[in-house]
């Protein structure tokens, strides 16, 4: 058996995803150690998932190595964040081998500490490396739900009633939204739909009520432009026919949200969320942008006129939004779930 701690983002709970997929495929049993709250929770897995870890607390660790010695895995992969980190600690007090993967360009402070006790470190980007000392580093790249290769433009189309004549732009947040990109969307609403159509993953916040404010938005719509506008709080299977069906994605520059649209090759207008540590929503920006494989809005600068001739600038230009797509997925090792269960096997060993 092998563990697999993580959650709380998409970014950290699909390179999990996809891992546990392959793993399954090659017969080998996994447990998923997660939070309550995060998103692993909110999935319906196949294996075992044990979201019961307290994060923050010497309690979780205390759990995490409970539940490590009922387990008796072979491994522990840690895909990074608090979540993941009492587990972390867990395995080494157990002594189960660590394999700990990095799924942004600048590791966070619970993978720089997770890192020390590790087996071994795997990233997504070269460049990563030098940032984890002595640490034993191989490069696997992030690897992506298989599902999402599979998905069809037409699913989209037939799901969300889309013309098919229209360019479709995605604008997502992540899983909990962005508030300051739903805002700016929300303003520009009836001139963005005058050119395009929409799907708007804005997430359920009950502190900003952007749901409720989109959704109003969209209500003063003319019909025909509100036709145009699809309000999601959240994306679950439909996601593989969206980004199938999209030309353009606008969106933060998450580690899952860069990693998904280099894998597809899809274009996107990143607006990094300002103030994390390390700035790492930009450095994965400026990544793909240094391959010219996205458009960067800072949000400091970002006003809903600035987006919105961003967005139409980037949609006058179809050759070069496909152009930008490739250049995105030359950044993408498309085999990383393959190399991780490689480095997984070998570790477990």
């Amino acid at each position: 058996m092998i563990v697999i701690a993580g959650g709380g983002t998409g970014g950290h709970t699909s390179p999990g995803l996809a891992v546990a997929a392959l793993l399954r495929e090659h017969g080998i049993a996994c447990a998923w150690i997660g939070s309550h709250t995060g998103l692993e929770a909110r999935r319906a897995w196949a294996w075992q998932n044990v979201p019961d870890v307290l994060v923050n607390t010497p309690a979780g660790v205390v759990a995490a190595w409970r539940l490590l010695r009922q387990l008796r895995p072979r491994a522990v992969f840690a895909t990074g964040g608090f979540v993941a980190l009492p587990v972390a600690i867990a395995a080494r007090l157990a002594g189960v081998p660590l394999i700990v993967h990095e799924q942004t360009s600048v590791p966070g402070l619970a993978n720089r500490i997770a890192a020390r006790l590790a087996t071994r470190v795997v990233v997504t980007f070269a460049d990563s490396a030098r940032l984890f000392g002595g640490a034993d580093v191989a490069l696997t790249g992030n690897p992506l739900r298989p599902e999402l290769r599979r998905g069809e433009r037409q699913d989209a189309i037939a799901r969300f009633q889309l013309d098919p004549t229209l360019p479709l732009v995605y604008v997502t947040g992540g899983a909990q939204g962005a508030h300051a990109i739903n805002r700016a969307v929300g303003e520009i609403l009836e001139p963005l739909l005058a050119q395009a159509q929409v799907i708007h993953q804005c997430g359920d916040n009950a502190a900003t009520g952007d749901h409720a404010w989109l959704t109003a938005r969209r209500s003063a719509l003319p019909p025909a432009l509100a036709a145009r506008y699809t309000l999601i709080a959240w994306v679950g299977n439909e996601l593989a026919g969206i980004y199938a069906a999209a030309a353009l994605v606008v969106g933060r520059a998450g580690a899952g949200t860069v990693n998904e649209c280099c894998q597809l090759g899809v274009p996107a207008l990143y607006i990094p969320l300002p103030g994390t540590r390390g700035d790492e929503q930009t450095a994965n920006a400026r990544l793909v942008g240094r391959a010219q494989g996205c458009s960067i809005l800072a949000q400091p600068g970002m006003t809903p006129a600035l987006l919105l001739e961003r967005i139409h600038s980037l949609l006058a230009d179809p050759a070069g939004l496909k152009e930008m797509g490739e250049r995105a997925r030359t950044l993408a090792v498309p085999d990383a779930a393959e190399r991780l269960v490689t480095v997984l096997l070998d570790v477990a060993r």
